[in-house]
């Protein structure tokens, strides 16, 4: 089973037992029940709107700097397939004309110096640099080996440019100091959780105040126009300014709706690969999206009567309501819908053997999962779980997706069931 799937499934569980809690203590009424809540036989949606447009990928991400000053797009994620079409977009001649920064979820911002100093082409040993993303609030980001190539590769992208050229990548993630960090409370404290707030900060400070234009990397769920996600929080002030990405890895995955997925698929069966619609508003393409509740690796459920949002995190914010992640239309929170092929055909990416095989990262990882205890720390520390979750050379089992993560027990004397 792939990388992303298991720690996926872990983070449905948790945060839809945490969710469901603390719904339940906010005494908040009922929302609309989602299309596929229960177990029945489910009648396949039937999306209408226009025939969507799909265009040569590369070519018109680039063109779309011209009218946005950022475009933000997933990567680092297990899809393999992604990443090497990022790799090859930087690679692009014409890139650097476009660009001028490059911003990433795996970066901790505690290391932004030591990163200018070697992206720019300064004498920095790659032990040091690495610290950028192996020390980051997320232990995907050190597994990664999608960022083991990125970062090098746009080191050597600027020895070939002139100064006024040269690209800039940010780090974006909070300034944890894993030195410091001896027990759950330690992290608490240094509030590390506020991953979309350190985004925000990071991107208007850097990129929005300066009007450069910048490519974001970032899971979807940082990337929607809704409420305390990175973009969300700084187009309060920033409006208008982002092209958001979602790429396409099936519809339905782990609802009942998963059976119809070839079913839709079929109406893409000529378009280009790679191939992006750059505007999906009033497409059978948006209805799809909205129907199967599924964009990138983002999905929702019901449980109670009440949407609830279920993975990859738990959402961002207090949990004093439902969050505004679950009650968007997925249309309305994304621009452009990125293919690169059917959900059954997309690669894992496999974490390389030389970070499985770095003793100290690796006892490094281990003391912080002993922090936190079982979940997807715990699994990137432990090389037998490594070795398991890369034997599947798809980025998804398809005899997986059918199934719900969980079902939870109906109470409908709970304030979620009140209409």
């Amino acid at each position: 089973m792939k990388k992303l799937a298991n720690r996926g499934r872990f983070c449905v569980l948790l945060s839809l037992m945490l969710l469901f809690d603390m719904a339940v203590l906010s005494q908040e009424p009922a929302k609309s029940p989602l299309p596929f809540q229960g177990t029945g036989n489910i009648p396949a949606p039937n999306p209408r709107g226009s025939n969507p447009k799909p265009g040569d990928a590369k070519g018109t991400i680039l063109a779309a700097f011209d009218s946005y000053e950022v475009v933000g797009m997933s990567a680092a994620h297990g899809n393999k397939d992604l990443d090497d079409f990022i790799l090859h977009l930087i690679r692009d001649p014409s890139f650097p004309s476009k660009v001028n920064v490059i911003a990433v979820e795996c970066g901790n911002a505690l290391y932004q110096p030591t990163l200018d100093r070697y992206i720019a082409g300064a004498d920095v040993p790659l032990s040091e640099v690495r610290k950028t993303w192996r020390n980051t609030t997320q232990t995907m980001c050190g597994m990664s080996g999608f960022y083991e190539e990125f970062f090098p590769l746009v080191r050597r992208i600027n020895q070939t440019l002139p100064t006024e050229k040269k690209l800039r990548v940010l780090a974006c993630d909070p300034p944890i100091d894993w030195s410091k960090i001896k027990d759950p409370a330690d992290y608490g404290r240094g509030q590390y959780l506020m991953r979309d707030v350190s985004i925000a900060s990071v991107m208007e400070k850097e990129v929005l105040s300066k009007h450069r234009k910048a490519l974001m990397l970032f899971g979807t769920a940082h990337l929607f126009h809704v409420g305390n996600t990175g973009v969300g929080l700084y187009e309060k002030d920033y409006p208008g300014l982002t092209l958001v990405i979602a790429d396409h890895t099936g519809f339905g995955n782990w609802s009942p709706l998963e059976k119809y997925n070839n079913e839709f698929e079929a109406r893409m069966a000529l378009w280009p690969i790679p191939s992006l619609v750059q505007d999906i508003h009033g497409t059978w393409l948006a209805a799809l999206m909205d129907m199967t509740h599924a964009t990138g690796n983002i999905f929702f459920g019901v449980a109670n009567s009440g949407k609830l949002p279920l993975g990859p995190a738990p959402a961002k914010g207090t949990f004093s309501g439902t969050p505004e992640e679950a009650e968007a239309p997925f249309s309305k929170m994304v621009d452009a819908y990125l293919y690169l092929g059917p959900r059954d055909l997309l690669l894992n990416e496999p974490t390389p053997a030389e970070i499985a095989l770095d003793k100290d990262y690796m006892i490094e990882l281990q003391r912080r999962s002993a922090i936190f205890g079982a979940g997807p720390m715990a699994d990137d520390a432990d090389p037998g779980k490594i070795s398991e979750r890369d034997s599947n050379p798809f980025f998804y089992d398809p005899d997986e997706l059918g199934n719900l993560p969980m079902q939870l027990p109906e109470a409908p004397s709970s304030p979620l069931a009140k209409n």
